[in-house]
């Protein structure tokens, strides 16, 4: 019933346009991932819920408002015209809120780290979906400037906040909101590389939160002790790491490429350089996890304990298929 209705949530977000039934979805949505989140009944579990549905919950009651103002000053329910400039500004706020955007971002590292890693893979992936869709159906109403600083601001944040980690779900949670600032970045001049972002996002995400599933490690620590368990699965990890740092020969370089030259395009040579420059720092913390997980050998370094070798239960496919599609899409170009 909750997973259900969670697609249905985003699904009537997708097909809306009517403010009301848009802010339906994200409702819906919401509440159908606050059991999921809370299932394990672990106090760290809870508190993570307690946070998102209040952030969640904010963000909701936001665009609601702001949609009524738009409603009472054009008398029109639609979403392809936001002509009320106050209104624009607080649903782009309420649904920056909602992705996890600088300088919105407080919750997200937090909330990531009391969940398990699959329901951590669905708040990372499936839950940006819909508030993204109402960003990009709502992008031309918004102010370029505000757009163009919330995707500086993400990036920055997103590569600063992760440079000290040593939890894997907070490293990943400032790696989200690093991506989701290229994608708000080149929103206002390419929509479809938003997009084409999105989805090269989702699948290195899938394929790192399902390796860390499957190793089940939660710590830095943890990931020194994976290669001697699963040999082939912790090389094809540094290469998905290096895919989400955005390096060449991989899937991660896609959207890059392409938004630096959109930007470039636009003569905007500074955002691109500072946009490039953030990318450096989210590259050196992938780094630092493919140190500790590919070049270092166990005992010298491990200060935690050794995991059992149980054997895993999970199915093998998805992770596979995630790990194909973060190293081989670069052709796609």
């Amino acid at each position: 019933t909750l997973l259900s209705s969670l697609g249905l949530g985003t699904t009537l977000t997708f097909a809306s346009s009517h403010w009301l039934l848009a802010w339906m979805g994200l409702e819906i949505n919401t509440l159908a991932i606050i059991p999921l989140m809370a299932q394990h009944h672990h106090p760290r579990a809870v508190e993570a819920t307690t946070k998102y549905f209040l952030t969640q919950a904010t963000a909701a009651a936001m665009i609601l408002f702001a949609s009524t103002t738009n409603a009472w000053i054009t008398g029109v329910w639609d979403m392809n015209n936001v002509s009320s400039p106050v209104a624009s500004t607080m649903i782009i706020a309420a649904l920056a809120l909602k992705i996890g955007l600088a300088p919105m971002h407080f919750w997200m590292p937090e909330v990531l780290q009391g969940l398990d890693l699959l329901t951590g893979l669905v708040l990372s992936t499936w839950q940006k979906l819909a508030p993204l869709a109402l960003i990009i159906q709502t992008a031309q109403a918004i102010d370029p400037l505000l757009l163009t600083a919330l995707g500086l601001m993400s990036t920055l944040i997103g590569g600063w906040g992760g440079l000290n980690q040593t939890q894997l779900r907070k490293i990943l949670a400032y790696s989200s909101i690093a991506h989701m600032g290229w994608m708000i970045i080149v929103l206002q001049y390419a929509p479809q590389l938003t997009l084409l972002a999105l989805l090269t996002y989702i699948f290195m995400t899938s394929a790192a939160f399902l390796t860390l599933k499957a190793s089940s490690a939660t710590k830095i620590g943890t990931l020194a002790t994976v290669w001697s368990k699963s040999p082939i699965l912790t090389t094809t990890t540094a290469l998905v790491l290096l895919s989400l740092g955005g390096l060449p020969p991989l899937t991660g370089f896609v959207p890059k490429w392409l938004i630096l030259q959109e930007l470039a395009n636009q003569s905007l040579p500074l955002v691109a350089t500072v946009m490039a420059l953030a990318a450096l720092l989210s590259l050196y913390f992938y780094l630092r996890l493919c140190y500790a997980m590919t070049l270092t050998i166990s005992p010298n370094t491990t200060t935690s304990t050794t995991p059992w070798r149980v054997q895993t239960t999970q199915a093998s496919f998805p992770l596979a298929l995630a790990t194909v599609m973060a190293l081989g899409l670069l052709p796609m170009t």
